[in-house]
């Protein structure tokens, strides 16, 4: 053999023992070919299975006791009254319920006003002909009395803090403010309808 021949000739046994260590180098654990056969590995079940890929994307639920409980007793749960946003508004606030009325019966009204304007009254306030008040023979102080004229259907409510009028077919007094609202003042008197007011 030439010279050249016998160094190939040579070096062939390092070539044998030297592949396999170079294989473990790669293969070895956690070396590059099991990390690349492993990503190829799950690429190949995504593909096979997406709905499986995308539930495993999925994060995981489990319920808790608490809520269970809930959830079971919900419908037994008494009803929340909502609360009023900001913004909104209570009617009831603004437009209060009507009082209910009960009729008195028919009568004749006259006033009273600048000759007694500042005296005492029998529940013990000062007369003000400019206040709707008026006086009657036995309803209650304080009770509100809504007074209309028959002849032009004009009312007023009166708050009653007096007693009278004490003159013969008179059967309430009114302020000259009141007065003024149903039309009575030129004539001095005038047949009304009477009704008590109770909230």
């Amino acid at each position: 053999m030439s010279p050249g021949m016998d160094g190939i000739t040579q070096t062939r046994p390092a070539i044998r023992w030297l592949a396999p260590l170079a294989a473990l180098a790669l293969f070895g654990a956690g070396g590059i070919g099991q990390a690349q056969d492993a990503e190829m590995s799950a690429e190949l079940a995504r593909t096979a299975n997406p709905v499986a890929s995308q539930r495993d994307n999925l994060p995981s639920f489990k319920p808790s006791e608490e809520a269970h409980f809930e959830t079971t007793f919900a419908r037994f749960a008494e009803p929340i009254e909502p609360a009023l946003p900001d913004h909104a508004v209570d009617i009831t606030q603004i437009e209060p319920a009507a009082p209910t009325a009960t009729p008195i019966g028919p009568g004749v009204a006259s006033y009273y006003g600048r000759r007694f304007h500042g005296r005492r009254t029998a529940n013990g306030e000062r007369f003000d002909m400019n206040a709707l008040t008026a006086a009657h023979k036995t309803l209650p102080f304080g009770s509100r009395v809504r007074v209309t004229n028959t002849r032009n259907g004009e009312s007023v409510v009166v708050r009653i803090n007096d007693r009278g009028p004490f003159v013969r077919g008179r059967d309430i007094d009114v302020s000259r403010a009141a007065a003024e609202q149903i039309g009575i003042v030129s004539s001095g008197h005038g047949r009304v309808e009477l009704e008590l007011l109770q909230d």
